[in-house]
């Protein structure tokens, strides 16, 4: 009778089985050599077998470019990976790792023939990013020696690796993989069987979300892509990620998520199976969201969907002078902007004294610029010049754009509307920076609707590229060209989209991280594990609750509320931990409280 794993010492896992040599069994193939374990790589294909070897010498080759290993050691790494097309060459291994096509068939089959080949103690891991390792373990003759080892590509590069257990896993088996993750350079997350573990099931629902939204003619690519890039700092937008991906794959992930979840969130997006189906699958065939120069290449190539550059419009109307109606941080940001463009800026606020002190504010942003190099003293003088204060909205007679930054609360903002309607000249320009009212109903309050746009931006907006262009169905053209027009004056990058909740990045961020929190109530992982799965899988500058204890508890909150009731997706609800949190008054760093503790200034 085989002794069970769980009574086994184990032995260091130095042989190492790669089951399917395609771009991510080679890259884990590639860690295991370079860090001194013998590697067996089998695959069914002799030509993915030899191209494995080419991947790897290529690779290797350019890592003695730059320094990163020695001739010797280049030499050593490549002797160390065999390749074989026969599974019965993985019989001395100590650990398996099955990185074959997303299929419980194809899986199940390689599990149920290593049973006959490999030793019991041998470790069997699946790469599976989708499939429930709780269900191949079943399949097993040894369940508690089956779990998952997901890495995350370039598997060279990326430095996640997500340890899944099932709840048949034995305790040995998971710490003999952490401590190798650990030696390999990675840092392992432990996590529970459930599809998409923490990453993936956090970053596909985000995808399948900018999917159905690019479907639903609410933005073009590039502005969705643009969008997420330059308002969230992620390395790569969504629907350029799905390319990288596969729009096949993704439409795997999610379907084995939503017959888990049963949220709408995770139901896949109709276009990625039309785009499947078409095999229209991404970079891997040249065509997929974008167009590519040819299959497996990164380069973009213009095709029917590419905006024309310099495209002839609506004329646009004269803007010399600029009205910012507030005293917050966001006001006094946007002012600078204005005024460092060249832009005559009226800055109000509700008394003299709130707006002398956003410009006192000014100036001290123009002389850290000064300091950092970035601005010269003479250049940050004649901004501060730019920048009359005023005490009453009177001021915003002669204006151009007025632009209001005032709380995010609907009626604040109709009564400042009806103010600027008052006072400012035919043919100004109203808008406003909301990031989640309806702006129809700020034109609304005013006798020139036609006039009003939503200009979303940034904080802090000296520093971020992006601003959200909001035309209502009543914003005339010439507004909205001449809006983009501004926007690139003062260097920032717009994006188009219509006037719903969350516009872009709103209503694809906080559904993620609404998600986050979800998991944490759920006690599927902790804070900081998902913290680094996304910093170090999705390549997100923060991680979720670094970012919400930043933005604000109740922001988030309140944000939360707006895009469920205008989504009516039960999916949107709020998760009921982010509102015990508001209610508790632990509203992040503002406080010294939100998901974490900090230390009072």
């Amino acid at each position: 009778m085989a002794t069970p794993l769980s009574d086994t010492p184990l032995s260091p896992l130095k042989t190492v089985a790669v089951i399917g040599l395609g771009t991510m069994g080679t890259g884990i193939a590639e860690v295991l050599a370079r860090a001194g374990r013998e590697v067996v790589g089998i695959d069914i294909s002799e030509a993915a077998a030899a191209q494995a070897v080419t991947a790897l010498e290529t690779s290797t080759a350019r890592a003695v470019q730059r320094g990163r290993l020695t001739e010797q050691e280049r030499d050593d790494a490549l002797a160390r990976f065999r390749t074989f097309t026969d599974l019965r060459a993985a019989a001395d291994a100590d650990l398996v790792i099955e990185v074959t096509p997303e299929s419980y068939d194809i899986k199940q089959q390689v599990f149920r023939a290593l049973d006959d080949i490999v030793r019991p103690e041998t470790i069997l891991a699946t790469g599976t990013n989708a499939l429930s390792v709780t269900r191949l373990a079943a399949d097993s003759a040894h369940p508690e020696r089956v779990l998952g080892l997901h890495f995350f590509n370039p598997a060279p590069a990326m430095r996640l690796v997500e340890v899944v257990s099932s709840v048949l896993t034995a305790p040995q088996a998971v710490a003999a993989v952490t401590d190798l993750a650990i030696e390999l350079g990675k840092e392992p997350v432990a996590v529970g069987d459930r599809p998409g573990f923490v990453a993936d099931g956090l970053l596909f629902g985000y995808l399948n979300q900018a999917a159905a939204m690019y479907e639903a003619k609410y933005a073009s690519r590039e502005d969705i892509d643009a969008a997420m890039k330059l308002g969230c700092g992620l390395p790569m937008g969504p629907l350029a990620l799905l390319d990288l991906i596969g729009v096949d794959t993704a439409r795997t992930v999610l379907e084995a998520m939503y017959a888990e979840s049963h949220d709408r969130l995770h139901a896949p997006s109709p276009v990625l199976k039309q785009l499947s189906e078409a095999g229209l699958t991404g970079r891997k065939t040249g065509r997929g969201f974008y167009s590519y120069e040819a299959p497996g290449s990164s380069t973009v190539v213009a095709d029917a969907l590419t905006p024309l550059a310099g495209a002839a419009g609506a004329t646009g109307r004269t803007v010399r002078s600029v009205g910012v109606a507030g005293s917050g941080t966001m006001a006094s940001g946007i002012a600078e902007v204005f005024a460092k463009a060249g832009y005559e800026v009226v800055l109000a606020a509700r008394s003299e004294e709130k707006a002398q002190a956003a410009k006192a504010r000014i100036g001290k942003s123009l002389s850290r610029s000064v300091d950092k190099g970035r601005l010269t003293a003479e250049a940050a003088a004649e901004t501060l010049d730019r920048i009359t204060p005023a005490g009453s909205y009177d001021a915003f007679a002669e204006v151009d754009l007025a632009l209001e930054a005032v709380a995010e609360d609907l009626e604040i903002k109709q009564q400042l509307f009806a103010t600027f309607d008052k006072v400012c000249k035919p043919g100004a320009i109203l808008a406003t920076t909301t990031s989640s009212l309806p702006v129809v109903a700020c034109a609304r309050a005013t006798s020139r609707p036609q006039d009003v746009i939503g200009m979303h931006f940034f904080n802090p907006a000296p520093a971020m590229k992006l601003v959200e262009v909001v035309r209502t169905v009543l914003t005339t053209d010439d507004v909205h060209a001449t809006v983009r027009e501004v926007c690139a004056k003062i260097r920032k990058h717009p994006v188009d989209c219509g006037d719903r909740a969350g516009f872009i990045v709103n209503a694809l961020l906080f559904p993620y991280l609404n998600n986050a929190i979800k998991m944490v109530q759920e006690h599927y992982a902790t804070l900081d594990d998902i913290d680094a799965a996304m910093k170090l899988g999705g390549g997100y500058p923060m991680g979720p609750f670094e970012l919400l204890d930043v933005v604000g508890l109740d922001v988030s909150l309140a944000i939360e509320k707006v895009l469920h009731r205008e989504f009516r997706d039960p999916g949107l609800a709020p998760a009921p931990l982010l509102e015990h949190l508001v209610a508790a008054g632990c509203l992040g760093r503002k406080t010294g409280r939100g998901f974490r503790e900090y230390a009072r200034r």
